[in-house]
């Protein structure tokens, strides 16, 4: 931090470390964005940009602005369609998010099929990155199409779960009340060596009321009938897992994660991934602590600053970082709905919605890119100058 000859401090180092505002911008265009106000105040100005993630849709993105080569591959979709999906890998470490594969945005406008999608595709996603010699694989959960508890993606790395016929049970979550028998010994040796990261936000468990189907299964199309049908799938999945494979599938269904993803969390959990919340993993994964050591003000933001953001979003976790870090941090939002005190609670001193210069959301949805800009102008004015 520089001074004036007022004493008054003014941030030459900024580092713009914010998620995308869904529908809008993506996290490397908020922070392009961001950069192109602030240098119309103060066109010296050293700006540091690291896009992030909590773990969700965005994650292989914010790798990948962080200098991660980008993979593609052809997969299942959730429908059982073949699609395209990308993963990021630096060294040993590979970074995998399931809803390139299993993702509510791959179904067709208008299609939902919370019964029928499947995971399978995630699972071949997994072992691309280890066919790309991870030893590391953070795999962000969150945007799923599925409530499957992991099921296809199992199968898809080796494991057999069959019907009474001894036929593989057909893909999604409401086929798994027809499971008989499951044997896991054909799972993919290498997933024994490696260190398999669930990186979410969600802490719900596997079943019961405040589980995956009944939380988070009408957002994928299910129906008050359909969530009672998934949630006792569910519980006989994990029935016969007990059975077959140990008492350890039982235990998992209520560990953190477990619930997250339509139970994928839960699946990644019996393959011995270890649960951390996703802004975390991401943080550490770009490395967030040497830039923000670098930074002198630090701005963050995503699409709507509301209570969900104070619950393991990504602007929460970047300030509450940059606080223990002692460095101040300024938001950027689509709209705002928190106050004063609880931004200020999560270690945000300022935050600056696009409502504020234009009220009308839908607008500021579609003009989000040179709205940014004069909001960033106005905030270099504030703290910059």
């Amino acid at each position: 931090m520089v001074t004036d000859g007022t004493g008054r401090g003014r941030a030459r180092r900024v580092l713009v470390a914010a998620d995308k505002f869904k529908g809008s911008l993506t996290a490397a265009e908020v922070a392009a964005r961001v950069a192109a106000g602030l240098r119309k105040v103060v066109p010296d100005v050293v700006v540091e940009a690291l896009p992030v993630a909590d773990g969700g849709d965005g994650t292989v993105d914010a790798a990948l602005a962080a200098g991660f080569e980008r993979r593609e591959v052809r997969v299942a979709g959730p429908l059982g369609e073949p699609v395209g999906a990308a993963f990021a890998v630096r060294g040993d470490t590979a970074v995998v998010e399931m809803a390139e594969a299993s993702g509510l945005r791959l179904l067709p406008e208008g299609v939902r099929a919370p019964l029928t999608a499947s995971t399978y595709g995630s699972g071949e996603l997994l072992r691309a990155a280890l066919d790309a010699g991870a030893r590391t694989i953070v795999f962000g959960v969150g945007g799923s199409a599925t409530t499957d508890g992991g099921a296809g993606m199992l199968m898809a790395l080796g494991a057999q779960l069959l019907d009474g016929d001894g036929k593989p049970v057909a893909p999604g979550g409401g086929a798994l009340a027809d499971l008989a028998r499951a044997d896991l010994s054909g799972l993919d040796p290498r997933l024994a060596s490696v260190d398999l990261v669930l990186a979410g936000d969600v802490d719900n468990p596997l079943t019961g009321p405040q589980g995956a189907a009944a939380v988070y299964g009408p957002q994928k199309g299910a129906t008050p009938d359909d969530v009672t049908l998934l949630d006792a799938a569910l519980a006989h999945y994990v029935t016969v897992l007990a059975t077959d494979v140990g008492p350890r599938a039982a235990d998992l269904t209520t560990f953190p994660g477990a619930g997250a993803a339509g139970g994928l969390g839960y699946a990644a959990l019996l393959l011995g991934a270890r649960f951390r919340p996703g802004i975390e993993v991401v943080l550490d994964t770009l490395g967030f602590a040497a830039a923000l050591e670098r930074a002198d003000l630090v701005i963050t933001g995503e699409g709507s600053l509301d209570d969900q953001t104070l619950h393991g979003k990504a602007p929460a976790g970047v300030a509450a970082a940059a606080r223990a870090a002692g460095k101040q941090v300024v938001a950027v939002c689509g709209r705002l709905t928190l106050p004063p005190a609880a931004l200020r609670n999560a270690g945000i001193t300022h935050a600056y919605p696009l409502t504020s210069l234009e009220p009308d959301e839908t607008i500021c949805q579609a003009q989000a890119g040179p709205l940014l800009e004069r909001l960033a102008a106005h905030l270099a004015e504030e703290h910059l100058t």
